[in-house]
C-alpha cells in the first residue's frame, strides 16, 4: 500500500486516475494506479526510470490508451471518448521530455504553435498581433526574449528545453503536464522557472503536474509529492512528508538492491 498523509486539503478534482493499467507487450508499465489531482495544485511524480512515469503522462494527455481503468478530466470527461480527448486536449499543455520543436523555425514561431488551434491550420494570414504579444511575454518568462526571432535549431538544449515550457505556458492551460521540463537548464534556473509555475497557478487556479528527477526542485515546487516503484503508487502525500526514509524506499541504494 502507497504511504498517504491526512493533511491534504480536499478540493475539486481536477484530474480522476481510477485503476489505470498501462502495458506494453507483456509486461504492466502501470497497474492498476488510482489518484485524484486537485485544482489548483502542483504535484510532483518521481521515480527511478522504468517506473511509468513517462507512460503516466502519456495516459494523462492521451497519447497512450489504457488496458485498463480509465483518466478523466474535469469539465471534459473520460478520456476513452473521442469528444472528451478533444476537449481535454484544448485545456491542456504537455512540456515533452525531447521538446518536440521545429528546428527551422524561430523560437517565437515555435511558441506561437501553441496557439495553433485558435486558428483555422491553413489560414494565409499573419499571427495576430496579440498572439504575438502573448508568445512574446510567455519567452520573457522563461529569459528567452533576446533569443525570440533566432532560429530553434541554433539554440541550445536548456534554451531549447525554455522554449518548449514558453510554448506550454501561453495556451494558458487549465492543466499542465510537463516530462522533466527542468532537465536540460541549471539548478538555479530551474529553481527560477519552478517560482514562475508556483506563481502561474496562484494567479490562475491551473493544475500541473510534472515528472521530475530533480527532488530538490520537487520538494520546493510541488504541494504534493507521488513516487511510483514497480508500476505503482508507492508514496502520495504532500511535499514535506516526502523525507529521507521515503526516498530510499523508492531510490533503493544498488547494495539494498543486490542484497
Amino acid at each position: 500500500m502507497p504511504l498517504a498523509h491526512p493533511s491534504l486539503t480536499v478540493v475539486p478534482a481536477a484530474v480522476t486516475v481510477d485503476r489505470l493499467t498501462v502495458r506494453r507487450g507483456a509486461r504492466d508499465v502501470l497497474r492498476e494506479i488510482s489518484l485524484t489531482f486537485a485544482e489548483g495544485s502542483i504535484t510532483a511524480v518521481v521515480g527511478p526510470s522504468g517506473v511509468g512515469k513517462t507512460t503516466l503522462m502519456g495516459a494523462l494527455n492521451g497519447l497512450l490508451r489504457p488496458s485498463g481503468g480509465t483518466v478523466s478530466m474535469a469539465g471534459a470527461g473520460c478520456l476513452d471518448d473521442a469528444g472528451a480527448l478533444r476537449e481535454a486536449r484544448r485545456r491542456t499543455a504537455t512540456v515533452f521530455q525531447d521538446h518536440a520543436l521545429i528546428d527551422r523555425l524561430p523560437a517565437i514561431d515555435n511558441v506561437l504553435l501553441g496557439l495553433a488551434d485558435s486558428r483555422h491550420p491553413l489560414s494565409p494570414w499573419p499571427w495576430p498581433r496579440a498572439l504575438r504579444e502573448r508568445a512574446v511575454r510567455a519567452l520573457d518568462e522563461v529569459g528567452l526574449l533576446d533569443r525570440a526571432t533566432t532560429r530553434t535549431g541554433r539554440l541550445s538544449g536548456g534554451e531549447r528545453q525554455r522554449v518548449g515550457i514558453a510554448r506550454a505556458l501561453v495556451r494558458r492551460p487549465r492543466l499542465l503536464l510537463g516530462d522533466e521540463p527542468f532537465a536540460s537548464v541549471d539548478p538555479a534556473l530551474a529553481q527560477r522557472l519552478a517560482l514562475e509555475f508556483r506563481r502561474r497557478v496562484a494567479e490562475g487556479g491551473f493544475t500541473v503536474i510534472l515528472v521530475l528527477h530533480q527532488l530538490a526542485v520537487a520538494r520546493t515546487l510541488a504541494d504534493r509529492i507521488v513516487g511510483l516503484h514497480d508500476g505503482r503508487v508507492a508514496f502520495d502525500g504532500p511535499a514535506a512528508a516526502f523525507d529521507a526514509a521515503i526516498e530510499n524506499r523508492i531510490f533503493p541504494s544498488p547494495a539494498a538492491i543486490g542484497g
